[in-house]
């Protein structure tokens, strides 16, 4: 995970969020959850927070992971650190979003290598859950890097990490279980990279090296309950401009086009435990592509850009996006995707893979970003083989009989997924349409159907609707009305 700076989001689009999003907007369907890294969206009242959700939502996620940082000598969150976390939370639940928190200590520095410090550490983690209403915890950052654990190594060249790492995430995961059993654990968080040297000059584990020794460390620990409840990876690519299909198949890297390499180490770590291996869900906790920074907007920066980052055009960024979406929605046990950030850094030594500018204007990858993040929600961002997604109503409302007496047949549809619809007026007798009307909605979309005025002859008569997946279909969904008579 990356540092930021918490700026406040652009007043200038709040009005618009605030036209386009109406309260209690449709959560994720069955599919793939998406949302973003951004800690911009800690704020300290709930007004602001909710300001900040909304452009979230607006752009098209539909969660939030911040962070919330454990110091030394602290065995609770702050009242200013509990306000901000419970807005952020409240602001998330009237957006129909979902909030994961991030626990981790600061530095390397300050990991909770002794028993005093983890039970603080546990203890903090616990404390947001139960005083803040969190409920999805991701342990740590990326400990397989030398920057957020140390030591990576014993003296004798051991892997020192992931057997710390894992007494850690244990006594965490039996905190939150503790305060609620509906706490979700998140376990991992680990960077796609690492070098596995002891002596080189930034000692660090490869996401393989330290997932296997993850979980000899589980087996050698003789425990019998579980440690987490889902994996999180940070699969970003060796740079920005390797597109997210590049695969890593001879070293030890894990992007997203590694789903295979990932599943088969989990399998391989945990499979025949109490620990779920094979069919641990996956949360890919972090993906970003650095957009170059037009003429026009450089001002606003500050520093160089690392020649190793390689930024690309703002097009390029959003293909890659969409192209990383795909990917991870056909991915069987990846059940969230989060895009680092929704907002660029300022410094250009950091991070500048937002979809807005450092100013809060958007960027022209935006809207494309957003229709692959809708698509990926409704289900339709790729054909899956073997996906098959049953599709259906969560508002139905028919024209009734006073109305269709008069001539007038709407329906109002709104479904749980990306649909395709096709609406019919019957006779209930003979089954004969007398008017229909076919179209496509995506996830959430209040639509409604006139069937258009017309004069119809005694009898009885139902509507008939017809509901299907426009991309990974399954068997359609029929539901029909109460029949009316017209006399």
């Amino acid at each position: 995970m990356r540092s930021r700076h918490l700026i406040a989001l652009a007043a200038a689009l709040g009005a618009a969020a605030a036209a386009l999003l109406a309260p209690g907007a449709a959560a994720a369907g069955p599919g793939m959850l998406v949302g973003a890294v951004e800690d911009d969206a800690r704020a300290s009242s709930l007004v602001e927070a909710e300001t900040r959700m909304e452009l979230l939502r607006l752009s098209g996620f539909r969660a939030a992971r911040i962070t919330s940082y454990w110091q030394p000598d602290r065995s609770e969150p702050t009242e200013t650190e509990l306000r901000i976390v419970e807005n952020v939370v409240s602001a998330a639940e009237r957006n129909g979003m979902r909030v994961y928190v991030t626990v981790m200590h600061v530095n390397q520095r300050t990991t909770p290598l002794t028993p005093e410090r983890r039970a603080e550490f546990t203890s903090y983690a616990a404390a947001l859950a139960r005083d803040a209403g969190v409920r999805h915890v991701i342990v740590g950052n990326e400990p397989n890097l030398n920057r957020f654990w140390m030591p990576q190594f014993g003296l004798d060249g051991a892997n020192t990490a992931s057997p710390a790492y894992l007494t850690l995430l244990a006594e965490t995961y039996d905190a939150l279980k503790a305060v609620s059993q509906t706490v979700r654990v998140y376990g991992g968080a680990v960077s796609p990279r690492g070098n596995d040297r002891a002596n080189g000059i930034r000692p660090t584990h490869s996401p393989t090296t330290f997932i296997r020794d993850l979980g000899l460390a589980y087996r050698a620990s003789g425990r019998t309950l579980p440690v987490m409840d889902a994996f999180v990876m940070h699969p970003y690519g060796d740079n920005s401009s390797q597109p997210p299909t590049f695969t890593h198949p001879l070293n030890t890297t894990i992007t997203i086009a590694d789903y295979g390499k990932l599943v088969g180490l989990l399998a391989e770590a945990f499979d025949g435990t109490a620990q779920r291996g094979s069919d641990l869900p996956i949360v890919y906790g972090e993906y970003g592509v650095e957009s170059e920074i037009p003429a026009a907007k450089a001002g606003l920066y500050t520093g160089t850009e690392p020649a190793t980052t390689r930024p690309v055009p703002e097009e390029t960024q959003a293909a890659y996006y969409e192209q990383a979406l795909g990917l991870a929605f056909c991915q069987p046990n990846v059940e969230t995707t989060l895009l680092f950030l929704a907002r660029d850094e300022r410094s250009r030594a950091t991070w500048q893979s937002g979809l807005y500018y450092v100013d809060g204007t958007a960027k022209s990858s935006l809207a494309r970003v957003t229709r692959a993040l809708d698509r990926s929600t409704g289900g339709s961002i790729a054909r899956c083989p073997g996906l098959a997604l049953p599709v259906q109503p969560t508002v139905l409302r028919f024209t009734g009989r006073a109305a269709a007496r008069r001539g007038a047949f709407r329906v109002r549809l709104r479904c749980n997924l990306d649909c395709v619809y096709r609406i019919r007026l019957v006779n209930a007798a003979t089954g004969r349409a007398k008017a229909g009307k076919s179209g496509r909605a995506g996830i959430g979309e209040l639509v409604e159907v006139d069937l258009g005025p017309r004069r119809l002859a005694r009898g009885t008569y139902r509507f008939v609707v017809r509901l299907q997946h426009p991309v990974n279909r399954a068997e359609p969904t029929v539901r029909e009305s109460r029949p009316f008579r017209l006399p």
